[in-house]
């Protein structure tokens, strides 16, 4: 049997869109979700609707966790009978070990992977799968499209409001000052990944209103003609996610908004109400 050359591997903190879930070489490693001592195989035991359900019914701060070693490998070993090779792109090893995870088990299932590290999270590994299957179906080498992604990883232009303290606060995230002065004040931390991969804190903002005005803002200052297309993400919050983007429809007609939800490990940390743009150059 002649093997497809080359498999996409993401882990399950990236931006799923249905092209990407219906794609024959796409393929998803969940991360964990633990209330406890209860564990959950996110997306597959627990939805991230029945996630904001727990968080508010629950007085236990979920937790979240890389996949096993041996879940990769089990992957790679299945990739190797039917494929070539793969390129794996993970969440930002700042964030988390799940990049590590992935290399060990390609290396047990003796199997190559081009293992990528995104330097991201959610629609910054999405971009950067969606670019490499334009590229091989357009006739680049799988090392050109190796040679891109690195390239890419890290460009990623990104502002994140945070839409829970009580999240950041339970996970450890925020003293106990901070988050009593944050809610007594109604503070809003925008928070930004770094080019690097970290995840770093650069502002805040009083009042949801001047939480959107901040995010239309950073848009509209660094917009140029050659930007079609941004990213806003939501953590269920649909109709907030929808007025932000009329609010950028109204500065910039001409640029495409799309709009999709975060992800369950996203929303452990971020709570309901994140808000994210994100956009390459």
């Amino acid at each position: 049997m002649t093997k497809k050359p080359l498999a996409w591997v993401l882990d399950s903190t990236a931006y799923i869109p249905e092209s990407l879930k219906q794609h024959p070489d796409v393929y998803v490693v969940p991360l964990n979700i633990h209330f406890g001592e209860k564990q959950y195989v996110d997306s597959i035991d627990l939805s991230t609707a029945e996630l904001y359900e727990k968080i508010k019914a629950s007085k236990e701060s979920p937790k979240t966790s890389q996949p096993a070693v041996g879940e990769f490998a089990e992957l790679y070993k299945k990739l190797a009978e039917n494929y070539e090779q793969a390129i794996a792109i993970h969440i930002s090893s700042e964030l988390s070990g799940t990049l590590s995870s992935s290399r060990a088990g390609a290396d047990i299932a003796n199997f190559p992977v081009t293992c990528i590290d995104s330097k991201a999270l959610s629609y910054g590994m999405t971009k950067l799968v969606t670019d490499g299957i334009k590229m091989l179906e357009t006739g680049s080498t799988i090392t050109e499209i190796k040679e891109h992604l690195e390239k890419l990883a890290g460009t990623l232009h990104n502002y994140i409001l945070i839409g829970s303290l009580d999240q950041l606060y339970k996970g450890g995230r925020m003293s106990s000052i901070q988050f009593y002065l944050g809610s007594l004040l109604k503070v809003k931390p925008i928070v930004q990944i770094m080019s690097d991969g970290r995840l770093q804190a650069i502002d805040k903002v009083r009042s949801e209103k001047r939480a959107l005005q901040y995010l239309v803002d950073r848009v509209v200052e660094s917009h140029h003609a050659g930007r079609k297309k941004i990213y806003l993400m939501h953590g269920n919050i649909f109709d907030k996610a929808t007025h932000l983007k009329n609010l950028i429809s109204e500065q910039i007609p001409d640029l495409e908004v799309e709009i999709g939800e975060i992800g369950s490990i996203l929303a452990v940390h971020g709570g309901e109400g994140t808000l994210g743009i994100l956009w390459f150059d």
